[in-house]
């Protein structure tokens, strides 16, 4: 799968960037990519991480035999780096699998899970030229407020 990211750099909603090695380049690595997504911690944790809740992505039931294919996290409360920039909910899809529908339905029980914890405004960002994560966003009720630093801005309620 991150082979097929051409790499972590656009691995979204995995938060990767939170560990020291390479979440694949051993087995090691990869459990504690795994175990980074299992844990979440109250406040702010260093400006820009928050209490969140990590979700996989994949293309079937949920079932042993299941594909991973993409990665979301969501952020419980918002700093002023994640009101700016980077949003309650972060996701991506590798590129093999776009275009079917995946990032909407994520995202759309991301919102669900959102609800759930008390969040009743949302907030969801892309890259301003991000031409697909702009119609996901809108296709779940997402209402864009303004662009900074290159980020569309959308609330969803």
């Amino acid at each position: 799968m991150v082979e097929d990211f051409g790499g972590t750099e656009e691995m979204h909603g995995s938060g990767h960037w939170n560990l020291s090695g390479d979440p694949v380049a051993t087995e090691a690595g990869c459990a504690d990519f795994v175990a980074m997504t299992e844990v979440t911690a109250p406040g702010d944790l260093d400006g820009t991480r928050v209490a969140s809740s990590y979700f996989w992505i994949t293309a079937g039931d949920g079932g042993p035999d299941d594909e991973v294919i993409g990665f979301l996290n969501l952020r419980h409360t918002l700093n002023d780096f994640l009101l700016e920039e980077g949003g309650h909910i972060g996701y991506s899809v590798r590129p093999s699998a776009r275009r079917r529908g995946h990032a909407s339905a994520a995202l759309g029980l991301a919102l669900r899970e959102a609800a759930g914890l008390g969040i009743d405004r949302v907030l969801v960002t892309c890259d301003e030229d991000n031409e697909p994560s702009r119609r996901t966003i809108e296709a779940n009720g997402g209402v864009q407020e303004d662009v900074r630093s290159g980020k569309r801005r959308y609330w969803i309620s």
